[in-house]
């Protein structure tokens, strides 16, 4: 679903570059100079540019209901490269002991099994298997399935956890609630299948509220700014300077692991890279580059 509140602005800028012109009067070469106009006079980012456009589109395609056709011809805003930061391993230990409670697991998830913020949040009570020490996550980026480690220091805390998580879910079913959204159309081809343990977020928000697209109450998982608010505040009471974030947990994880011996391309699947040369710019590390960890050979693999 379309931020409008983003796209208004954007189509509003739009409109008087061009002098007020109604947009069916424009056309892609119209949207065109607009464009590069951003990118050549106002030295826009590429990610700024790319939501201009989106907006242009979401006025011609959702709302005049009109065509465009290939937008030629644009100066494109050009993409910084830079390094991804990545904490120490003292650094990365640092910042958790700055965290508590529900705030110190996730985040101990993203770092001990590389998640994605959302992926972390997302997880149901079914994605978690302690006897088989690993993580799976469904319909991540890409809308691929995969699975990761389970770090062995998060088990018990876990454990605890999901008790906690249980009793709020017993509470919720006994006043009548107890519901979740399920993906795709498995409310109708399992309709209690929203009220079952396994299918509750194991980290759920605090309160219900009603879903807009079914109109049931449910109990939707932790928002994503609980935690980056977490661990920018966790950040300041530390004397790290980098400019780190949830996703910086991420990026230590592959990189530590390389350091620690484990093939490029065992990291690349616990990733969910769909290329190497993916993974390998999560790093910035020399010692995570070497000559093992990018071999074809996977017998000189190390075993974890």
């Amino acid at each position: 679903m379309p931020c409008y509140f983003c796209l208004y602005p954007w189509i509003k800028r739009f409109i008087f570059f061009h002098n007020k012109r109604h947009p069916n009067e424009m056309d892609e070469t119209d949207v065109s100079r607009f464009l590069t106009f951003l990118a050549v006079r106002r030295h826009v980012s590429a990610s700024t540019q790319n939501q201009a456009l989106s907006a242009i589109l979401f006025l011609y395609r959702s709302v005049l209901k009109k065509e465009l056709g290939w937008v030629e011809n644009v100066e494109r805003a050009k993409k910084p490269s830079r390094l991804p930061v990545v904490f120490t391993k003292r650094e990365a230990n640092v910042i958790l002991e700055c965290l508590e409670r529900d705030k110190w697991l996730m985040a101990s998830l993203l770092y001990g099994s590389g998640l994605r913020l959302l992926e972390c949040l997302r997880l149901r009570v079914k994605d978690v298997d302690f006897e088989y020490n690993q993580v799976v996550v469904r319909d991540g980026k890409g809308q691929k399935d995969r699975v990761t480690i389970l770090p062995a220091m998060v088990k018990e805390p876990l454990h605890r956890h999901l008790g906690k998580v249980k009793r709020i879910h017993e509470s919720d079913l006994k006043a009548g609630f107890g519901r979740v959204y399920l993906p795709f159309a498995l409310a109708r081809k399992y309709p209690n299948a929203d009220r079952e343990w396994g299918w509750q977020y194991i980290f759920p928000a605090s309160k219900r509220y009603k879903d807009p697209r079914t109109g049931t109450v449910v109990r939707h998982h932790l928002h994503e700014s609980a935690l980056q608010r977490a661990v920018r505040s966790a950040i300041r009471q530390t004397p790290i300077t980098k400019r780190g974030s949830c996703h910086t947990f991420r990026h230590s994880f592959a990189t530590h692991l390389l350091e620690d011996g484990y093939d490029i391309r065992t990291v690349q699947e616990l990733l969910g890279h769909k290329d190497v040369s993916t993974t390998t710019a999560h790093n910035c590390s020399p010692a995570a580059f070497s000559e093992q960890n990018f071999s074809n050979n996977p017998s000189i693999s190390p075993t974890p």
